[in-house]
């Protein structure tokens, strides 16, 4: 066995790959939890995915609208069961054309399922969905008892 001399600058040399590998990493792995165990391993198949839900309470109703570009509304069902909301679809890929030679794919395919527990009651044969540039817009009014009521205090 030799000696061999150590050289600290040698290791400095390979030091900015080595930080640029190990965040790769840490965002590959935070990907990985977020989109609920989807994979992006950089391989030209579907994948998992999951479109984003903004869900706000008003007054009178809920609304919940959902990012699906490129889904048609042909492919979107909308159930509401026991006050849980659920959202499924699929989006899928387009036909591949004969002599293409992608380099890159990074859109997402595949089947999707949002579901949502709503904290009150919501009137089921009121509810509206509309779809337009790619977002599905629901409107689902809430029950008359869930609605709050303003008791006015009378003062003697």
């Amino acid at each position: 066995m030799s000696i061999v001399r150590w050289n600290p600058a040698r290791e400095l040399a390979t030091f900015p790959t080595d930080v640029l590998s190990m965040q790769r990493e840490i965002n590959h792995m935070f990907d990985h939890f977020f989109r609920g165990g989807a994979v992006d391993d950089g391989s030209l198949g579907t994948s998992l995915w999951t479109p984003a839900v903004d869900v706000a309470e008003l007054d009178g109703e809920f609304q919940v609208k959902i990012e699906l570009p490129g889904v048609s509304k042909d492919d979107v069902k909308i159930t509401m069961q026991d006050n849980i909301l659920t959202m499924r679809g699929e989006k899928k890929q387009e036909k591949e054309s004969k002599g293409s030679n992608y380099h890159r794919a990074e859109r997402s395919y595949g089947s999707f399922q949002r579901s949502f527990t709503l904290p009150t009651n919501v009137k089921a044969d009121k509810v509206e969905a509309t779809y337009s540039d790619g977002i599905l817009s629901i409107k689902l009014p809430k029950a008359e008892e869930a609605k709050p009521k303003q008791i006015d205090v009378k003062v003697k």
